[in-house]
């Protein structure tokens, strides 16, 4: 675990194309070890971070571009 914590905290965070410009729902993606992605709200960068497997997060994108989120 604190393997991961420290990469976390080391990640190259880069922020949603889909976030707006005014800093309000916005969250951040880093390309994690193994294939994992992690997972942020901008606003709080220090809180918690969702981390998906890279299958999970194949399977997500799919979701998003066929609509199942809209």
């Amino acid at each position: 675990m604190d393997e991961l914590i420290r990469e976390l905290d080391t990640a190259m965070w880069r922020k949603s194309t889909r976030s707006g410009p005014d800093g309000g729902n916005c969250v951040e993606v880093a390309e994690l070890s193994g294939g994992r992605r992690g997972v942020r709200d901008s606003k709080n960068p220090t809180g918690p971070a969702l981390i998906f497997t890279s299958s999970e997060w194949d399977a997500f994108i799919d979701g998003a571009k066929n609509g199942e989120f809209d």
